[in-house]
């Protein structure tokens, strides 16, 4: 029985191997985590899995449905052409991506092999940073991770490949960037590594604008200081991002609502 609100899609599940399976209920798991931390825009924004064991195919979100609303069922696989590989039966909606998700995304896994998530929001703190000439200020520890953060700056909607390189070079080696006048974006070697990055980078981007809210001198901190604790962040001196959250998290969604697994 179909419950109210709810979209009947087929399952995926006998269609894709495992590993693309535990791929999309991850992807999906970070959809509505991205809508539970307070970082979705509706139907807008997207982030995509890159499928394991293929060189050429990523999955990405249905353009129409909600973040709270996706499902392991309902991604699109597309290829780094943008042309769909595979997409469940929406019925008379007939869902398809999102250009602007296809131009960013593909830019991403085609350059960046290693890289298995994107992630991109319009959150309200991350474009009201992007938007700062000073852009993201280390004030925080939080933020201090993010002392070496890239920057895009704005060339209208990225509905046109010829951004890609520009992006790219950009985004460089590094796991943020900011778009200029538009909002954000994180990659990582797992979903859970992405969205760790993700939630950092927003929590750095609310605290700034709370502070520069008080109308007071922002306390700096000394250059070595900052150096020594961005240090402390990078890959080759802790652990993976997201490695203990990422179960944990799961868990939570699975208390709230295990239909994204679906």
């Amino acid at each position: 029985m179909t419950k109210p609100g709810v979209l009947n899609i087929p399952s995926m599940r006998g269609q894709c191997s495992e590993a693309e399976w535990q791929a999309r209920v991850d992807l999906a798991a970070c959809y509505r985590l991205v809508e539970l931390y307070g970082m979705a825009d509706m139907m807008a924004n997207h982030i995509s899995v890159r499928v394991p064991d293929e060189d050429n195919a990523f999955l990405i979100n249905p353009y129409g449905m909600m973040y709270e609303e996706i499902t392991a069922s309902c991604l699109i696989k597309v290829d780094h052409d943008g042309k769909i590989l595979s997409k469940p039966d929406f019925g008379a909606l007939d869902y398809g991506i999102n250009k602007a998700g296809y131009v960013i995304h593909s830019a991403v896994h085609h350059a960046r092999p290693e890289v298995a998530c994107v992630i991109h929001t319009h959150s309200w703190a991350s474009m009201a940073v992007s938007s700062l000439a000073c852009g993201l200020l280390p004030i925080t520890q939080t933020a201090m991770r993010f002392l070496k953060i890239g920057y895009h700056d704005y060339q209208g909607v990225v509905l046109d490949t010829a951004e890609q390189e520009s992006l790219i070079a950009d985004l460089g080696r590094g796991e943020a960037l900011i778009l200029r006048n538009h909002g954000a974006l994180t990659v990582g070697n797992s979903v859970g590594e992405a969205f760790n990055w993700m939630h950092r980078l927003e929590l750095a981007c609310r605290s700034q604008v709370a502070a520069m809210s008080c109308n007071t001198p922002l306390q700096q901190v000394p250059a070595n200081v900052l150096e020594e604790t961005w240090n402390n962040y990078q890959p080759g001196t802790r652990r993976p991002y997201g490695l203990m959250e990422w179960p944990a998290l799961l868990r939570k969604l699975d208390r709230i609502d295990p239909g994204y697994r679906e």
